[in-house]
């Protein structure tokens, strides 16, 4: 049987992956974001870092704060501010829940992956969260090399 085709759009920019040790995800969803051309053209390029950015629900939008995009050289006139506020694209039911978990439960909204979708449209995991505390990421961390330890004597017969 032949394989599949890789999907040339599928694309993955950047990734948070601080925010799994950080965090503790209970919950994860799919948002589009609201990007200039140049922005766009930078994304393609593989110029972005989400790990100091975060997600705010702002008088009823959603917004992604502090996330860098790197300036586009072509763009010399209509170039774009590279830690602007961008907007995220949720449905109003999807964002009345997302306000609900944050201002209830006491969770956070952390920004997972920013990647390019098999149609080619840019779009952003976000993660509901909720911070752990240092014996949280101790434990998480001691679970971690215990795998990889079992997986070594597994591996080598003991």
């Amino acid at each position: 049987m032949a394989k599949p085709k890789e999907n040339p759009n599928y694309k993955v920019i950047a990734e948070n992956r601080r925010a799994r040790y950080d965090y503790a995800i209970e919950d994860d969803i799919e948002c589009g974001i609201i990007l200039e051309g140049s922005e766009v053209k930078s994304l393609r390029q593989n110029s972005a870092n989400i790990a100091e950015s975060y997600a705010a629900v702002d008088e009823a939008e959603l917004w992604l704060v502090n996330s860098y995009i790197a300036p586009y050289e072509q763009a010399k006139t209509f170039g774009h501010e590279e830690k602007r506020r961008r907007k995220l694209l949720v449905s109003k039911k999807e964002l009345s829940r997302l306000w609900n978990d944050t201002q209830r439960k006491g969770m956070t909204l952390v920004p997972l992956v920013l990647y390019f979708n098999h149609k080619g449209l840019a779009k952003m995991k976000l993660g509901i969260a909720k911070g752990k505390k240092n014996v949280d990421k101790r434990h998480t961390e001691a679970k971690r090399d215990w795998s990889r330890q079992k997986q070594r004597l597994l591996r080598h017969g003991g």
